[in-house]
This record gives structure tokens, C-alpha cells and sequence, in this order.
């Protein structure tokens, strides 16, 4: 009989992954308590969440979900859950790794919006910056564009006016 605790563990980590579209495998080992903590929270922040638990757990609740990283489950393994901004959580993890001279957390791979990524996928999401960041740039471009066009259409009124005079 399996271990009680992997098997709650195991049903925890299934109902985690309910309705989740975005999650990155990392290698967290070699973080320190306080920088593990730190990671968590910023994370948390950007919307997401770290799950820390045993390959052999974290693989079988994937593959009931379809999803196979047999191959990125080597070594020490977390799962880092992206809820609302993938790239947001993507460019935590990223910043994180920055921080310190190992480069870790290593993302080992990932899964964006149902589709299996590789490293570089993930590399290139988290230098988007943040879905906030993305939107804000969005309605920057699009309020400038339509204040050109405002502009177009009084000077065409005015136009229209003295040739009417």
C-alpha cells in the first residue's frame, strides 16, 4: 500500500493543477531558506505559485493530466503554477535567477496556454515583462495613435470650414 502522505500529497498536487493552463518545472536546489521564501512571495505577487514536492508525485499528477516531463523531472524538481500572468511569473523566476551568481532557480521546461515549451520559450516570456506592463504599453500606443487621428480630423474640419466661408 502506497504511503498516506504521498497519496495526499498526490491529490493536493492534482487539485492544484485543476483548470491550470501555465507552469514552469524549475531546479530550486542550492536556495537558501530566506531566498526560497523570497521567491515564493514574489511569485505569489505575479499571481503564481511554487509547489515543492517529489518528482515521482509531481509526474504522475502531470501524466493524469495528459501532460508528460519525464525528462525534466531530474534532480531536485518544484512547479511553479502561473494562474493569471504567465509572463509575469515567468520574468519572477527569471529575476530570481539573476540575483544570484548560480543562476537559480533553473527552468527545466514548461507548459504555456496547453502547449509543451522548451527553455527558450520560457526565456523569451519572461522578457515581455508583466501582463500589466504589456496592456499599459497596449494603450499607450493605441491612446497616441488616436490622438493623431483626432488631430487629423480637426484640421480636416477646419479644412472643410474655410472652403465652406
Amino acid at each position: 500500500m502506497a504511503n498516506e502522505k504521498n497519496q495526499q500529497t498526490l491529490v493536493s498536487l492534482q487539485n492544484s493543477l485543476t483548470d491550470i493552463e501555465t507552469f514552469y518545472v524549475v531546479d530550486y536546489q542550492g536556495l537558501t531558506a530566506g531566498q526560497l521564501g523570497k521567491l515564493r512571495k514574489d511569485i505569489r505577487e505575479k499571481g503564481g505559485q511554487l509547489i515543492v514536492a517529489k518528482n515521482t508525485l509531481i509526474n504522475r499528477a502531470l501524466q493524469d493530466g495528459g501532460r508528460d516531463f519525464t525528462d525534466a523531472l531530474k534532480g531536485p524538481s518544484a512547479l511553479v503554477l502561473a494562474q493569471t500572468d504567465p509572463a509575469g511569473v515567468a520574468k519572477a523566476l527569471s529575476d530570481a535567477a539573476k540575483s544570484n551568481d548560480k543562476g537559480i532557480p533553473a527552468i527545466k521546461g514548461g507548459f504555456v496556454e496547453g502547449n509543451k515549451v522548451d527553455v527558450k520559450v520560457v526565456e523569451r516570456l519572461a522578457s515581455l515583462g508583466s501582463k500589466q506592463q504589456l496592456q499599459a504599453e497596449l494603450v499607450g500606443v493605441l491612446s497616441a495613435h488616436l490622438s493623431n487621428f483626432v488631430g487629423i480630423l480637426e484640421a480636416y474640419k477646419t479644412k472643410l470650414e474655410e472652403q465652406g466661408a
